[in-house]
């Protein structure tokens, strides 16, 4: 395995909450600025809307993503978004 494949730990802030999840050194700095701007567009939305749980701007931000990825490479999106999602869901645990 190529160093840059091997994973690392990887600590995040969502939504408030604290995640560490494993992913390649080589997307590492990717993975930290796709989620501080989604942090940064929860607390747009939470500015925006009020009386919506935590899940609502979660979902609203994914819708987002989605909506603007329409037409790009939707077969990596998606293989990153399974990625993350498992890895939130891992973190939950």
């Amino acid at each position: 395995m190529h160093n840059d494949d091997e994973l690392t730990p990887v600590n995040l802030w969502l939504a408030g909450r604290s995640y560490r999840i494993l992913v390649k050194k080589s997307e590492a700095e990717k993975v930290r600025h796709s989620v501080k701007l989604a942090d940064e567009k929860i607390s747009e939305l939470k500015q925006t809307y009020s009386g919506k749980d935590t899940q609502d701007f979660l979902a609203m931000c994914l819708l987002m993503y989605a909506a603007d990825s329409n037409g790009t490479d939707s077969i990596s999106i998606a293989d990153d978004i399974k990625r993350l999602n498992a890895a939130l869901d891992d973190a939950l645990d």
